[in-house]
């Protein structure tokens, strides 16, 4: 009876501060437990989480390798798009290294696993601030925020990781040096760029709140298209390997997703001049 209490009272606007602040703590409180269990579930599945995921763009039997490959038979390009064998070790350079990458890797993968029950958590919070048309505008925001941040971490992970991976773990300034990569460096890789994609896919979502405040409209977005598009150029440099053809991939979904962000703006803008 309290919590419904303390509910329509959140409802009604009629909260003080100090409520909302015991609200959002037991919205956190809700977001940890469910990042230790996603992390607990990676943990124990030690061999999925690593034999299978992380460390399966170091094999050439990995699908995106599979898949070039096929491409160039169907394309006629004979084994132009397929990739030579990786020509490097991991190796564990501490005594606690692995262990240590485990919590890591468990953690990372705790975040994807809750991201999509950390937007429901956010959503639950906002949505008494919320007007009944702002409720219905933003009643979305945990579907499509969980289906771009996967979409961006699976973009990351079968596209971008493999690519880098090849560059940068077959190349060498001569042949008299081999390649011995630390298990921490090739994990740092991976993650960093997954979790790089993933939240740079929730651009439209981001766009669309600051349209909502009004801190961004579609004007304004056409008038530094220009500045976006270097920008772009730039932060695909700083989560690919210097490889241009990666870094050419990671530029055309980002651009994608600010031009789709400019049409969320616009009906954002059309919405607010009608209400």
């Amino acid at each position: 009876m309290a919590f419904d209490q303390n509910f329509e009272e959140e409802e009604e606007g009629k909260m003080s501060f100090l409520d909302h602040l015991e609200v959002l703590r037991w919205h956190l409180i809700r977001i940890v437990i469910a990042l230790f269990i996603g992390a607990t579930l990676a943990f124990v599945f030690k061999y999925i989480v690593f034999d299978i995921i992380v460390l399966a763009p170091a094999y050439n039997e990995f699908i995106t390798y599979q898949l070039f490959c096929k491409l160039s038979e169907f394309l006629n390009l004979g084994e132009g798009l397929c990739f030579d064998d990786l020509k490097f070790d991991l190796i564990n350079l501490s005594m606690a290294g692995q262990f240590s990458m485990h919590i890591i890797v468990s953690l990372i993968a705790g975040v994807i696993l809750a991201f999509p029950y950390i937007l429901y958590e956010i959503w639950r919070f906002i949505k008494p601030a919320l007007q009944r048309t702002e409720k219905n505008y933003a009643k979305g925001l945990v579907f499509w925020g969980s289906f771009l941040f996967l979409s961006g971490v699976a973009f990351g992970y079968y596209i971008i990781t493999p690519l880098s991976v090849q560059f940068l773990g077959s190349y060498t300034v001569s042949e008299l040096v081999k390649n011995q990569i630390s298990l921490r460096s090739y994990i740092s890789t991976v993650t960093t760029i997954t979790l790089s994609t993933g939240l740079v896919f929730q651009l439209p979502i981001l766009v669309y709140f600051l349209s909502k405040l009004g801190f961004v409209t579609p004007k304004l977005m056409k008038t530094y298209r220009r500045h976006a598009i270097v920008g772009v150029l730039l932060l695909s440099a700083i989560i690919t390997p210097p490889d241009i053809s990666s870094q050419v991939l990671v530029s055309l979904p980002l651009l994608l997703l600010y031009e789709i962000s400019i049409v969320i703006s616009r009906m954002v803008e059309k919405r607010s001049d009608k209400e």
